[in-house]
């Protein structure tokens, strides 16, 4: 770990270029010629980056920032807090500590944590960032997590692992057996220091296929940031063997939007109707779920097709995701185009639907924005259909 990047002076000038072009700044004569210039200017950027992510570290004296791409790829302060929310206890150790945000909310429900990382600069970082931060109940190992679990006595509360992506796995669609660490290979071992484990992945990965790998799996929980799906946990306790609820989590700014479902439940099903007064569109964290049967049964609204993920209403409800007010439903044919929308504004979306949004633009020339919301989909009866609607806040 470089402290010279703490001198007052640099720190001084870390902030006050905040924001700054990089790209030019990077031209500019080093005004501190004792320490690299690459690292001045890597703090700039990564603090930048800090600034809407993690307002807890921007707004902290004398922190240190890994690369900005360290920055890009650890959790948000706000999903780290809803994650912390799910689990508690007095001990937890993360064998994939990173940057160490996740930990800084665990701080706040477990009397202890364990922090390991491989990195030793990384792990000196955030031992000195949490001094910062004034969390003083975390430990740190710097080193292989499974080299200092296999040589400890202790059992923990929880374990949480955060594995990474194998170099050999870029560019496929992965598998857990495909991150360090190797979970399910482990997954006997670890039940041998903890009855309970929280495992964060990437949300490529596919639900179902996570859940061939793992056993004992409790809950699934799918986080999404403003409306953009960032991470998928599997909750496991050692030897529960009943159903798996799939939880979802859409965090906004004034209000967390939460569905769950019985993975599997018999007694769900869709009702598939015409379209009626009210039309609601799922968060992406209900799309990535596949609950859409679940969706209607749950909020006993209907849907328009089977393929189209669009629900539909007389009497309007609270609903996670978009609502909107059917303003008008007329078939998707030339004549009915030009009258309607042909060289109008509008806000286009497709679902179930043989062309794409950029298409429709270009081919009746309708402009992007504006008060309207144009579902371009098929209804109940086959039919290619355009719903032209008023959103609903």
């Amino acid at each position: 770990m470089n402290t010279s990047i703490l001198h007052p002076d640099i720190q001084k000038f870390i902030i006050e270029n905040t924001g700054a072009d990089i790209t030019k700044l990077a031209l500019q004569k080093n005004p501190f010629p004792n320490v690299e210039w690459i690292l001045i200017l890597n703090q700039i950027e990564a603090r930048t980056k800090a600034k809407e992510k993690l307002p807890t570290w921007f707004i902290a004296e004398n922190i240190i920032y890994p690369s900005k791409i360290s920055v890009e790829q650890t959790s948000s302060e706000k999903t780290a807090s809803y994650k912390a929310s799910l689990i508690s206890g007095k001990t937890v150790i993360d064998l994939t500590g990173g940057f160490g945000v996740d930990d800084y909310y665990f701080s706040k429900q477990f009397d202890s944590i364990t922090h390991c990382e491989i990195n030793d600069d990384l792990s000196a970082v955030v031992q000195h960032n949490f001094e910062q931060l004034d969390v003083k109940n975390c430990t740190f190992y710097s080193g292989d997590s499974q080299d200092y679990l296999e040589k400890s006595n202790q059992k923990w509360d929880w374990i949480y692992i955060d594995p990474s992506r194998r170099n050999d796995a870029k560019g496929k669609v992965f598998m857990l057996k495909d991150c360090l660490p190797n979970v399910p290979e482990l997954l006997d071992f670890y039940f041998e220091k903890s009855d309970s484990i929280l495992i964060k992945t990437a949300p490529l990965l596919d639900i179902s296929a996570g859940l061939s790998e793992l056993k004992n799996v409790k809950n699934t929980h799918i986080i999404a940031l403003e409306n953009e799906v960032k991470e998928l946990l599997f909750e496991i306790h050692k030897n529960y063997t009943g159903e798996i609820t799939l939880k979802t989590a859409n965090i906004l700014k004034d209000k967390t939007e939460t569905f769950e479902f019985v993975l599997g439940e018999e007694n769900s099903f869709s009702i598939y109707e015409l379209p009626k007064k009210y039309l609601y569109e799922p968060n992406s964290a209900i799309m990535k779920s596949g609950g859409f049967d679940e969706v209607s049964s749950i909020f006993n609204i209907d849907k328009l097709h089977k393929h189209s993920h669009l629900y539909t209403s007389e009497n309007l409800i609270d609903f996670p995701g978009r609502r909107f007010e059917v303003q008008k439903v007329i078939s998707y044919n030339k004549n009915d185009m030009k009258n309607e929308l042909a060289n109008k504004q509008a806000n286009v979306t497709t679902r179930n639907f043989p062309e794409t949004v950029e298409y429709i633009r270009k081919k009746w020339k309708i402009k992007n924005g504006g008060n309207l919301y144009c579902f371009f989909t098929t209804d109940v009866k086959d039919n290619k259909i355009v719903l032209i609607c008023t959103k609903i806040n």
